[in-house]
């Protein structure tokens, strides 16, 4: 039998609960359920957190099985969900699509704001096509939607090999090598500098946005529901984020705002050990943003640290433990 302590590791840990098969879904949603039951956890807030979770990560997957969408051109059909996130859960479809459609019509407006941005970042990488593997690609909108209904985008299938930094951060609980971190924050360095280059800032910089290659090294900034121009307020903001001082005063968004969100990541994912790099990650994440460096310039910054450190850049082979995440 399941015990409170796996049920509760299982929902907190797990991006997809459940199986597109129904029989195999229902099967683990009551054994969860049981395990996780109020007369077997009396007063227990964490039992009865994991138990609200799972209630809602099931009405998600029933209400999306075979749910089919539509847009002014096409119509897309939902199957299993793929991850969900703080704005909206994100669903397979039996075509080459990912959907990803706001939980509550009350947050479209943060929907509206990745179209912005992920056509903004379009736009600038037809002329820097160099940056281009590094964004999403926004393929369609819901558009405009009825009162009470819930917009979405339809986005490229990145599946096949990817993974979150949140699952590699699981799968290191003492912490990254800084040989392994450091191909993965030169390429998160590019992608942010990219975004601020065409004047976004994308507000929202935590492991479950970035999407790692572990086997080609690459690496995808996603989660952009939270992005807004330079120098403009928040639409929103998550909770459960690490943001700096200037979020929490009521300040404008900038580009030194994620230089602090992409460096408190950094902390929170390298090994104890690795001193340096920690001391370069933490010189970032200053509380002043005039006084934190500009992306471009942590670039180069960044490189010759990784040039004092290791010497010649040699490819390293990067595998996830199979007991990890």
């Amino acid at each position: 039998m399941l015990t409170r302590d796996d049920a509760v590791k299982t929902i907190e840990d797990a991006a997809v609960l459940f199986d597109s098969d129904p029989e195999l879904a229902h099967r683990r949603y009551r054994e969860l359920a049981a395990a996780l039951h109020p007369d077997r956890n009396p007063g227990d807030a964490r039992a009865h957190q994991a138990a609200a979770t799972l209630n809602r990560r099931y009405d998600d997957w029933k209400r999306a099985r075979r749910q089919t969408v539509t847009t002014a051109t096409s119509s897309y059909t939902l199957t299993a969900p793929h991850a969900v996130g703080s704005v909206a859960t994100t669903y397979r479809t039996t075509g080459l699509h990912l959907v990803k459609l706001v939980r509550d019509p009350a947050l479209n407006p943060l929907i509206h704001a990745e179209w912005a941005a992920l056509r903004t970042l379009d736009g600038f990488t037809e002329r820097h096509r160099w940056l281009r593997p590094y964004y999403p690609r926004l393929l369609d909108t819901s558009g405009p939607v009825a009162r009470g209904d819930r917009a979405f985008s339809v986005l490229d299938p990145l599946v096949d090999g990817f993974v979150t930094l949140a699952d590699i951060g699981k799968a290191f609980p003492d912490g990254l090598d800084g040989r392994d971190y450091a191909w993965m924050h030169r390429r998160l360095l590019r992608a942010v500098a990219g975004a601020h280059r065409a004047g976004l800032v994308h507000g929202h910089l935590t492991a479950d946005n970035v999407l790692v290659h572990p086997g080609q090294h690459g690496i995808v900034l996603a989660g952009w529901s939270f992005a807004v121009e330079t120098g403009t307020l928040p639409l929103a903001v998550d909770n459960s984020a690490e943001y700096p001082p200037e979020v929490h005063k009521g300040l404008p968004m900038t580009a030194a705002t994620d230089v602090h969100m992409l460096h408190r990541l950094m902390l929170s994912l390298l090994a104890p050990t690795e001193t340096r790099q920690r001391e370069f990650a933490t010189w970032c994440t200053q509380e002043d943003p005039a006084q934190r460096p500009d992306t471009v310039d942590l670039l180069d910054e960044y490189d010759d640290l990784l040039g004092e450190l290791y010497g010649p850049r040699t490819f390293r082979p990067f595998t996830i433990p199979e007991t990890g995440a």
